[in-house]
């Protein structure tokens, strides 16, 4: 008997807005291998940058920890002010011993003194998890979970993790290993006192340099693009920066634009901006104004349209941008933006980090912030605003457009005029687009509603819910779907409501909070049916069945999806209406009514296929073969099941063939050849593997333990169908539990001496006690004792 259509996870329908399937239905395209070589290695630390001088004793200091046997000290602090030259340190130390951390390398932003939200610790939690290789179960909301997951995956591990900008002790704790082995070196322009008393960090103080170490950083800049400077003018610029790094590359990149002119005019022109900013600056902010009179001499020298876009680049939401968005900021063209920004660049007022984006250190953010306060007036200022985030929000639309056209669209707010479009080829250049601004996006949001754009911050946030359901970046997804919210009740739009409530349901049902995303179903649900929206109350009714199928409340998914299909068959929608059918099907199967989703199942074939959706296609053809063998049909299910194999593999999408081959191995088992479905199973778990679903991994050594009791080989088909249910067990999927202690239970009455599979059949069946449907029934009598 199949019992693979039970497996309710991700493939119901192939339906994009489908809150249970989307992450596979378009996250799982991969290049086929069975193969795996162990966990990744991360290697996620940037470039360290050109000019690094000096900090030998700093150096030594790090040396020293680092050549304890084992690490003694498992956190460094290195600690200093603003422009000190932390990081820069901190990643030229790393790149030089990472090959002591064979086991790759973690880095972080924390962004702990931007003038907007430093990172949570759970954003960056999601990063290092998949960066090490965890499923995507394990990247869960709740971060106490992903926190005690990542500990886990560092031990016995040597890996180095590099915090940079914190701002906080309570932002750094989640993300530090508990075990020697690792590293965790953490910046901050505090002392973070706790991380000493409490997890034993040891502190190194990072100074200014000395007089020696800021003449070299100057002539490092300088040479070959002026005559040798005299030593005391040298001396002299290097204390007018107070030896500060980011004070002296600045200084030093104005003076080699300059080479004709004298450095002790260059001097005397900063004492004066020296002086300027002694009277006029307060005492309360003293780490960093010691740097802003050479930021300021160096803005002064810029030419005008680029000192405009400087300022004009404090309103961006984030401190690394694009040449696109730096065009769309300033009213300009692309080529304009990046001749501007090359500019920037060369006077150190930027840092290119890549081929046309470029990134701002958070005292030149914050400097760029004060300066379009000061000389743009407020209609200018909201002008810029209004261009960047309106750039954001329909350059995120197109990525929608290639990642799930089938999403409805919103109705946007229309762009000003002369912004620079982006095109997108395909589905990957737009997701790499995404990945690039991931963070701008987050920001972009949190920006407009706090700038009083309500309507493009909740737009953004739904454009956005199209990606988030492919790539499940959760806090990203709850963050923007929470600001949204606001926003939409803002701007009295209670349909932007339903939408923000219905992204919220999909984002708390795939991060397993189920009870939660009900929730927000439901209020999203009397939203559009107030609103007498049908068509929205048709796709909030297919999530919440969908949703229900899930928990295994089957009564109420199957309520839910027959409200939800009548009202797209009212609408004759010829797109909607059979996947939605075709999820009932799922319903019917897991109701034990293989009979009642036959003929709908292949309808929605026909849709699909005239439609050449094929994905949708070739899921609807795997649950007909399971429908089909459950009623005996093995011949037809064989050539189905076979074909919706053949499908993903055209489609070049291993999640779809990993999951269809468990109903492939189920028919070829069915008929007799244990040995061939064996195989089948098998190679599901190879491709399941890497791809992180721990449910469906589960699912195939079921499998593989059931072919192997009927190949005899019994102590085998225990050990996998005890790892199937310690997993299952881990996710808290009651039914699916119960099945695979009822698979253990046959493999222990086979086993010679036979096991104790009393015990098994009594866990399964205090399990199975809290479902009532006839499937559930059925499985339990047979379970008990005659």
């Amino acid at each position: 008997m199949s019992e693979r259509h039970e497996e309710v996870h991700s493939w119901v329908s192939g339906v994009a807005r489908d809150v249970v399937q989307a992450h596979d239905v378009h996250g799982g395209i991969h290049f086929h291998t069975a193969e795996r070589s162990g966990p990744p290695v991360p290697r996620q630390l940037p470039l360290a940058g050109r000019g690094f001088v000096d900090r030998h004793r700093e150096r030594a200091v790090l040396d020293g920890i680092l050549r304890a046997e084992p690490v003694g000290a498992s956190i460094v602090l290195v600690t200093g002010t603003a422009g000190v030259g932390k990081t820069s340190l901190a990643l030229h130390w790393a790149h030089a011993v990472r090959d002591r951390f064979p086991d790759g390398q973690l880095y972080a932003d924390l962004h702990g003194y931007d003038r907007r939200a430093p990172v949570a610790y759970e954003r960056v939690l999601e990063g290092f998890l998949r960066g090490l290789g965890a499923p995507e179960d394990a990247v869960r909301a709740d971060g106490e979970q992903m926190a005690a997951d990542f500990r886990s995956r560092l031990a016995d591990r040597r890996l180095l993790i590099l915090l940079d900008n914190a701002a906080d002790a309570d932002q750094v704790r989640p993300l530090l290993p508990a075990t020697p082995g690792c590293l965790a070196v953490v910046t901050s322009r505090h002392r973070l006192s706790g991380l000493a008393v409490r997890e034993g960090a040891q502190r190194l103080a990072v100074d200014v340099l000395d007089e020696d170490g800021s003449i070299a950083l100057l002539r490092s800049v300088t040479s070959g693009s002026r005559q040798e400077d005299d030593p005391e003018h040298m001396a002299e610029l290097a204390a007018l920066c107070a030896r500060l790094p980011l004070a002296l590359r600045i200084a030093a990149e104005r003076a080699a634009r300059m080479p004709r002119t004298r450095l002790a005019e260059l001097n005397r022109e900063l004492r004066d901006e020296s002086g300027r900013w002694e009277v006029l600056s307060a005492d309360d902010d003293q780490e960093s104004e010691a740097v802003r009179p050479v930021i300021t001499w160096s803005y002064r020298a810029l030419p005008p349209d680029a000192a405009r876009l400087f300022r004009l680049l404090g309103l961006h939401p984030g401190p690394e941008v694009s040449d696109t968005a730096a065009a769309a900021l300033a009213g300009a063209d692309v080529r304009t933006a990046r001749r501007l920004l090359d500019v920037i660049a060369s006077a150190h007022m930027a840092e290119q980090t890549a081929s046309g984006r470029y990134r701002l250190h958070d005292l030149l953010h914050a400097y760029a912030g004060d300066q379009v306060r000061q000389e743009e007036i407020p209609r200018e200022r909201g002008d810029a605003l209004l261009r960047v985030l309106s750039w954001y929000l329909h350059t995120a639309d197109a990525v929608q457009a290639r990642v799930a056209p089938q999403e409805p669209r919103v109705e946007l707010v229309a762009a000003p005029p002369g912004l620079p479009e982006l095109r997108f080829t395909d589905e990957g250049e737009a997701m790499r687009w995404y990945e690039a601004e991931r963070d701008n996006l987050v920001a972009a949001v949190r920006t407009a509603a706090a700038a009083g754009l309500d309507r493009v911050a909740w737009q953004l946030a739904v454009v956005l819910r199209a990606v988030y359901m492919i790539t499940n970046p959760f806090q990203d997804w709850l963050a923007t779907s929470r600001i949204g919210l606001d926003a939409a009740r803002r701007d009295g739009d209670r349909s932007a409501e339903a939408e923000l409530h219905e992204s919220l349901g999909m984002a708390y049902a795939q991060s397993q909070h189920p009870a939660t995303a009900a929730e927000h179903y439901r209020e999203a649900l009397a939203l559009r049916r107030t609103l007498q929206d049908a068509f929205g109350e048709a796709l909030t009714l297919n999530g919440l069945g969908l949703l229900e199928l899930r928990r295994r409340n089957l009564a109420e998914a199957r309520e839910a999806l027959e409200a939800g299909r009548a009202l797209f068959a009212a609408r004759d929608d010829g797109f909607w209406e059979p996947r939605v059918a075709a999820n009932l099907a799922q319903v019917d199967l897991e109701l034990g009514r293989p009979d009642r989703a036959v003929g709908p199942l292949r309808r929605a074939i026909g849709v699909f296929r005239t439609h050449r959706d094929r994905r949708a296609a070739g899921n609807s053809l795997n649950l007909l073969a399971a429908a089909e063998l459950e009623l005996g049909d093995t011949t037809a299910a064989l050539v189905h099941a076979q074909q919706a194999v053949a499908i993903a593999a055209e489609i070049r999408s291993a999640a779809a063939e990993a999951y269809w081959l468990l109903t492939l191995g189920d028919v070829q088992r069915a008929t007799g050849h244990p040995s061939v479905a064996l195989a089948s199973y098998q190679r599901a778990a190879a491709l399941q593997e890497p791809l992180g679903d721990r449910s469906r991994l589960a699912a195939a050594w079921n499998g593989i333990g059931q072919a192997l009791l009927s190949l005899g080989r019994v102590q085998e088909s225990v050990d996998h169908h005890l790892r199937a249910e310690t997993t299952y067990r881990e996710l808290r999927q009651t039914w699916e539990t119960a099945q695979s202690l009822a698979h253990l239970a046959a493999a222990l009455d086979a086993s010679s001496p036979p096991g104790d599979s009393a015990a098994a059949r009594a866990k399964a069946i205090a399990l199975l006690a809290s479902f009532t449907d006839p499937r559930a029934r059925r499985l339990s009598e047979s379970l008990s004792p005659s």
